[in-house]
């Protein structure tokens, strides 16, 4: 049994010398070192043996075991280094080669309208206010002086959810709820930026989906005057010096009086073109003094405060800035289209 260890011990040397892949290895450790393999059926047979024979075969055996197991590891840890280093040269790279350009991504256009909006009436002292997108009819109807079955709620037609909740169709919603918080008290001074709801047509210049800004200002002696002052401030800011405002009579249920905001054309300067269709002006934006039972339903008593509230279509401003004719543009993620604005 001596000799028949040694004639494995040999052959296991033999062909693990030989082998040239880690499978070819796998398969000598297998047929060697295996539960059905020579070295073991020798250890099996020992039962056979004398008991002086048995210690001095059973060293032998485990002796030629530890061997070709040794011999096997460093075969194969040889083996692998190979296949690395094969790997590491086919997958080499050539550093010399230009790199390919890595595209990076910008602000949406109307985030930045936004941002650029919201640095402006932060100069001026606002703060920057935000509130859900789904509703109560209450907040978005009923505390903005437009109770239910009341005519001008017909101006916007609603997403409704349940009979009380909807998505909001404007965000005046959170002009009340920022009242609320400070609990009868002035001043309250706030934008309002976020998304809001319309089952408008889809076309050039509707969506069903849209942004605003709305701002609120309440204090004492709060005037129309201090209004106009804002947004000659403000479109002064936003479209360049050279830009004039006026203010119209208009309707609006939870302000009065009300008014709409123009801006003179960037187009012809005033004088009159096809932009503003030959009146020299553009409408930006509705605006008034708040209704007293609008500030009243907000815990503000209407003989002590007063103030002015806001909207504008960030889109529109959008539009207007960059001479965009079509309101889908900011919605299809076409990159073309949006790549233009990674220059801002």
């Amino acid at each position: 049994m001596l000799e028949r260890l040694q004639e494995l011990h040999d052959e296991a040397v033999t062909r693990t010398a030989q082998a040239e892949t880690l499978k070819e290895l796998q398969e000598v450790r297998v047929a060697y070192l295996g539960k059905k393999g020579p070295i073991t059926e020798v250890m099996k047979s020992m039962g056979r043996l004398s008991t002086e024979e048995r210690p001095v075969v059973g060293q032998k055996a485990n002796e030629v075991r530890e061997s070709v197991q040794a011999l096997i590891e460093e075969k194969e840890k040889t083996l692998e280094e190979a296949q690395v280093l094969e790997q590491l040269k086919q997958e080499s790279i050539d550093v010399s080669l230009p790199g390919r350009p890595v595209s990076k991504g910008s602000r949406h256009p109307l985030t930045s309208v936004v941002e650029r909006i919201e640095d402006v009436f932060i100069g001026m002292g606002f703060q920057v206010a935000e509130g859900p997108e789904v509703e109560t009819d209450y907040y978005n109807f009923e505390s903005l002086n437009l109770p239910k079955h009341h005519p001008a709620r017909d101006m916007q037609d609603t997403f409704f959810i349940t009979p009380d909740l909807l998505l909001r169709t404007q965000t005046s919603p959170v002009q009340t709820r920022t009242m609320e918080k400070h609990e009868g008290r002035g001043p309250v001074k706030i934008v309002c930026p976020g998304k809001v709801y319309r089952r408008d047509e889809d076309d050039a210049t509707h969506s069903h989906q849209f942004m605003q800004i709305e701002g609120l200002v309440v204090d004492e002696g709060i005037r129309m005057s201090d209004l106009k002052g804002i947004f000659e401030a403000f479109v002064k800011s936003y479209f360049g010096e050279d830009r004039d405002i006026r203010l119209r009579p208009s309707f609006f249920p939870f302000t009065e009086p009300s008014a709409e905001l123009d801006i003179s054309c960037a187009m012809c300067g005033g004088r009159g073109c096809r932009t503003c269709k030959g009146s020299g002006w553009i409408e930006v934006l509705g605006a008034g003094m708040v209704h007293p039972n609008v500030l009243e339903m907000g815990g503000f008593d209407p003989e002590k405060y007063s103030g002015f509230a806001f909207g504008m279509g960030v889109e529109r401003f959008a539009m207007l800035k960059y001479g965009i004719d079509d309101i889908r543009h900011f919605y299809t993620n076409d990159t073309r289209f949006l790549e233009q604005f990674a220059r801002e």
